[in-house]
């Protein structure tokens, strides 16, 4: 039996591995943040606290609630208190405001909204006032907790939906996706499988908790037995001392984060960053070829990357296992279970960790083919051994006169540049040419200013196709980038330079 296949047998549900996880080792450390720590038996007798709390507050199975906290121990104790009362939770990122956070409150008819008061100089609990926000109450000043003996039966099956979560809005308003116990416990049992996680890690979670990533990790943390050190804001050279304190052994959260820690290392050359780090893992952003060779060259250490989404948390994984070249050029192996289709360049999805749709019936029967795969909008192909590359994303494709461009290649050929630290590609509107090519490009401290010519040498060099290269230039002091995993919102450069 796999390891998905194994974690799933018999539907359990998020409260259920707990149970078993604070069962089998009650004294093994789960949890890490600053002078703090809690064991796996800890984590299950206050979250049953903290539900009693809740269910005298009014919380029963179903009722939605909405939070909005950051990366901290109370975070994990409130969102497992819901899954033992089966609530339905969404879990929205700190750094949402009025607008986002009122839609989500709407949309998923939310009858509590849990807040950290005050936190990086922003009031969360002002801004529930404002919009009206129902149940409004601080999780970390107030923190529910009652006697567990009040509390009904723990639900018994992972199949209903009891997670709301947001996809990134664009143009339009958000899309909540609905996801089950199941289909997270999916994503994460064939996460820490790929990686070869072990009880000896030490594990860390540096993104916001409320992306699906945490929920996902904190699977793996239940299915294999060893913590995870929480960064509530990470931020590098500040945050480098408490993986040493506590001997992380594999860090990561996407592209930025290899880049970062990249950094940092090359201030010391020749001196290992953090001498305890095995892996870095993780996904959500393209990564450049380069950019791997880099990072175990300089970092000393392990790569691999994954492909994953909102609404299909774990497609692909990067195993320690593959070849150098496999982990440079590719997003890694589906696990058993989850089905790939191609479909005119496009990726389609079937599997355990898909999720069940969206909040709006519109979007989800726009979204599914109809066999029941998840249309991705992602363009890439499957090699001989299985490993799928990506390419592209549909609306990431520039049509010049005609012919397709890849944004994606553009930007893995810059990324080799000295004068380039980070770059997104993206296609103007032109009258004449239907679209033209535009490079936008953060440079590194003290670079001298890039020109036009000195990017389309680079790429002629490199044997890019001449009516692919860039026929503009944006320097920027930094990329608009999401809050969460720190990918670059192509939308806003290109509202901002159209």
């Amino acid at each position: 039996m796999n390891a998905t296949a194994h974690a799933l047998a018999g539907s359990p549900t998020l409260w259920e591995l707990l149970r078993r996880r604070a069962t089998r080792s009650p004294g093994r450390t789960a949890l890490l943040q600053g002078d703090r720590a809690i064991t796996f038996g800890e984590l299950r007798e206050r979250a049953e606290r903290v539900a009693a709390g809740l269910h005298d507050q009014g919380v029963r199975p179903g009722t939605p609630v909405v939070w909005q906290l950051p990366t901290r121990i109370e975070t994990v104790l409130l969102s497992l208190a819901l899954a033992r009362l089966g609530a339905v939770q969404s879990p929205l990122i700190p750094y949402a405001r009025d607008r986002e956070v009122s839609f989500a409150l709407r949309a998923a008819r939310a009858r509590f909204f849990a807040v950290p008061g005050e936190w990086r100089g922003f009031d969360h609990t002002a801004m529930g006032r404002r919009i009206g926000a129902p149940g409004l109450f601080e999780a970390y000043a107030h923190l529910p907790e009652g006697d567990p003996a009040v509390l009904p039966p723990p639900p018994v099956s992972g199949t209903e939906v009891r997670w709301i979560y947001w996809t990134s809005g664009t143009t339009s308003e958000p899309k909540g996706v609905l996801h089950t116990d199941r289909s997270l416990i999916a994503g994460g049992a064939t996460l820490g499988h790929a990686l070869g996680l072990t009880r000896d890690d030490v594990g860390s979670i540096a993104f916001p908790y409320a992306h699906i990533g945490g929920a996902d990790y904190l699977v793996m943390l239940l299915l294999y037995g060893f913590p995870a050190l929480l960064i509530e804001h990470f931020a590098l050279p500040r945050s480098l001392a408490e993986y040493r304190r506590h001997r992380v052994t594999t860090a990561g959260g996407s592209t930025a984060f290899y880049s970062l820690f990249l950094a940092e290392q090359r201030k010391q050359p020749g001196r290992p960053l953090l001498p305890a780090l095995r892996l870095l893992a993780g996904g959500g952003a393209p990564k450049p070829p380069e950019l791997y060779h880099e990072v175990v060259r300089e970092l000393g250490c392990r790569l691999t990357h994954g492909y994953g989404m909102t609404e299909v948390p774990m497609i692909t994984m990067g195993s320690p296992r593959d070849t150098p070249e496999e982990l440079a050029t590719t997003e890694g192996r589906p696990p058993p279970g989850m089905e790939i289709r191609v479909v005119d360049g496009e990726i389609r999805l079937r599997g355990e960790a898909v999720c069940r749709g969206y909040l709006d019936p519109a979007h989800t029967a726009a979204a599914f083919d109809q066999d029941g795969f998840l249309r991705t909008g992602d363009l890439g192909h499957l090699t001989p051994s299985g490993h799928l590359v990506l390419t592209g994303r549909r609306k990431d494709i520039i049509i010049r006169k005609g012919e397709n461009i890849s944004a994606r290649e553009i930007e893995e050929l810059l990324h080799g540049h000295p004068g380039i630290a980070d770059v997104a590609v993206i296609g103007l509107s032109d009258p004449l040419r239907g679209e033209r090519v535009c490079a936008v490009v953060e440079q590194p401290p003290g670079a001298p200013a890039l020109t036009l010519a000195e990017v389309v040498a680079h790429l002629r060099e490199r044997g890019l196709a001449t009516h692919k290269l860039p026929e503009r230039l944006e320097v920027v002091e930094a990329l608009p980038r999401s809050d969460t995993l720190r990918k670059v919102l192509k939308y806003r450069l290109r509202e901002r330079f159209a």
